[in-house]
């Protein structure tokens, strides 16, 4: 594992890896939907044609995409240029809008936010800060669903050939954090074989 200051480092080039490797991040990234179960749990807890906000949008496939085949009013916001330039093209009807999710502040409220395979790149200090703009930003009764890690810690990975930076809080942090806010964690699936091995945390904002 690298050093405090070299893993701080990497977590604050996280938009510049993206942006970089943008073409071959998409071109590798899996579209089959094995998402598919995860999506549809969170969409059955929300009303029609829901307002979805999708945090690290990407490219927007396979998330947005989705979102959007199931009927939902779909905002993406990505830090990586890039990215957003696929997406773009692809979904036109979609809204998409550089920015950062640590400085989400967009005067609206949505059915539901998702985190997926993007909130986890933020720092343990970020994360902690973030979840309440998150929480702020959700309709009562709106669903959160984010991928996280199975406990506290720090993770390199890789995108294209750069290494990637990742964290997780531990889950009984999460479930402090939101329950402060006003959000209960429906379901905390530890590697979940059928997503990838995907950990994931499903919650709801009170009504």
């Amino acid at each position: 594992m690298a050093g405090r200051d070299d893993l701080m480092a990497l977590a604050a080039r996280t938009g510049d890896i993206y942006q970089r490797n943008a073409a071959r991040f998409d071109a590798e990234r899996a579209k089959h939907l094995h998402e598919a179960a995860w999506l549809d749990r969170m969409l059955a807890v929300l009303g029609p044609a829901p307002r979805v906000l999708d945090v690290g949008c990407g490219a927007g496939e396979p998330i947005a995409r989705a979102m959007i085949a199931r009927g939902a009013r779909v905002t993406g916001l990505d830090i990586a240029p890039a990215m957003l330039a696929l997406a773009r093209d692809r979904m036109p009807e979609a809204e998409w809008i550089e920015g950062d999710m640590r400085e989400l502040a967009l005067d609206r409220d949505f059915d539901a936010i998702i985190g997926w395979h993007s909130f986890f790149h933020l720092t343990a200090d970020d994360q902690r800060r973030t979840l309440p703009r998150l929480a702020a930003h959700l309709a009562p009764g709106g669903a959160l669903l984010l991928t996280v890690g199975p406990g506290a810690g720090e993770e390199v990975g890789r995108v294209g050939d750069d290494p990637i930076y990742h964290a997780s809080l531990a889950p009984e942090e999460y479930r402090a954090i939101l329950d402060s806010q006003g959000i209960s964690i429906r379901s905390f699936t530890v590697e979940d074989p059928t997503c990838g091995g995907a950990t994931i945390l499903l919650a709801q904002k009170n009504r």
